[in-house]
């Protein structure tokens, strides 16, 4: 029987500096009797020295195309738009199973290559319940470029360039101190506020001193009358949370906006969700997603209102690097070292299966 091996590639994503394997986790699968290939990167938050330290063997940049193909492919994020056949079997979060753009281009590629796709977004266990989510960390990340992008607006700019932070203390007293201070005074209005992701959210603006009175925290509950709702009108920062599944009313709209005119307190909107070309997308009022370089995108409003602007970073975890993936990694360790039995099991078997029904949905999609 072959060694079980996995393959971990680097990111092509601008400013992505997580990685699915830690060093920590590598190890882990090495003592357990894996093979663990890593390509170089400089980019990684992870030196290169901190693999080959735990015994991994490192390979050149990108060097995975020409992989023997019964070696699994493990990243992160989506890979670069191509056409080139996936004979490869691929785990990362590739974007394709909720029609967003190009959903049905991406898994033709793996028809043509005869390859498989486990994607990390929905590998989930016995109850349906994630087994690795950078839910947290998103969360919190969002919540603290939402302070920073209010704190920039009500001076009358614009927030800058976001640069990943070393650990969490380093970020909370950064955004504290764009505060002035504290965040006291600020309020914020969090929808999917018991998840992961709405967990992190709070916990960061509890962290940064906004007032627990000025932390609301909606969940379904809270949402089930349907929108749009003007509560979000009424705090400065709203930050979405939710994970979508299907339509939905809608929570905000350009409409509403226009309609609350001057007296609008609402300064910024996070998507941490990032639905952002999901036809079923609940905050229609932005269409693009925002980048590290470029974090907002301002939303039209009418002559004489104040400013307000879109916050849709689709890797946020990345602005706590070392932190996120760590967690990440640990969480993902389990399914990882079952991986050798993945026609039996479950976390995998159901993933495949979601992955062929995906498939047959893009081949009749491009007509292959």
């Amino acid at each position: 029987m072959a060694q079980p091996s996995f393959w971990l590639r680097c990111e092509k994503k601008e400013f992505e500096r997580r990685a699915a394997l830690t060093p920590t986790t590598s190890k882990q699968l090495i003592d357990a009797g894996f093979k663990i290939y890593v390509e170089r990167d400089e980019q990684r938050i992870f030196d290169d020295a901190e693999y080959e330290a735990v015994g991994c063997e490192l390979v050149e940049n990108n060097s995975w195309p020409s992989a023997p193909t019964h070696i699994p492919i493990i990243g992160l994020k989506e890979l670069p738009a191509s056409d080139a056949p996936l004979p490869h079997t691929h785990i990362q979060f590739a974007h394709c199973y909720k029609q967003q753009a190009g959903w049905s281009s991406v898994l033709a590629r793996f028809h043509r290559g005869g390859g498989t796709l486990y994607d990390l977004e929905f590998l989930a266990d016995a109850s349906g319940r994630r087994v690795a989510a950078f839910g947290f960390h998103a969360g919190f990340a969002g919540a603290a470029a939402g302070a920073l992008a209010h704190a920039v607006q009500k001076k009358g700019g614009k927030l800058g360039k976001l640069e990943p932070y070393e650990n969490e203390a380093a970020m909370v007293s950064d955004v504290k101190a764009k505060l002035g201070g504290s965040g006291k005074g600020v309020k914020a209005l969090v929808i999917g506020a018991l998840g992961r992701c709405g967990r992190g959210a709070v916990d960061l603006f509890r962290k940064i001193g906004l007032d627990e009175d000025d932390i609301v925290k909606w969940d379904m509950d809270e949402t089930a009358k349907g929108g749009p709702f003007q509560e979000i009108l009424d705090v400065d920062i709203f930050v979405n949370c939710i994970y979508l599944t299907s339509r939905i009313p809608f929570f905000v709209t350009k409409d509403q906006i226009d309609a609350d005119g001057a007296s609008r307190r609402l300064s910024v909107v996070v998507d941490v969700s990032c639905d952002t070309t999901n036809p079923n997308n609940p905050i229609p009022i932005y269409s693009i997603n925002t980048t590290f370089s470029e974090p907002t995108v301002p939303v039209p409003v009418e002559k004489g209102n104040p400013p307000m602007s879109v916050i849709s970073i689709d890797h946020l975890p990345t602005l706590l690097p070392r932190e996120a993936s760590e967690q990440f990694s640990a969480d993902l360790l389990p399914s990882l070292l079952a991986f050798p039995d993945r026609q039996s099991a479950r976390v995998w078997t159901d993933a495949e299966k979601l992955f062929r029904e995906k498939l047959g949905e893009a081949v009749k999609a491009e007509n292959l």
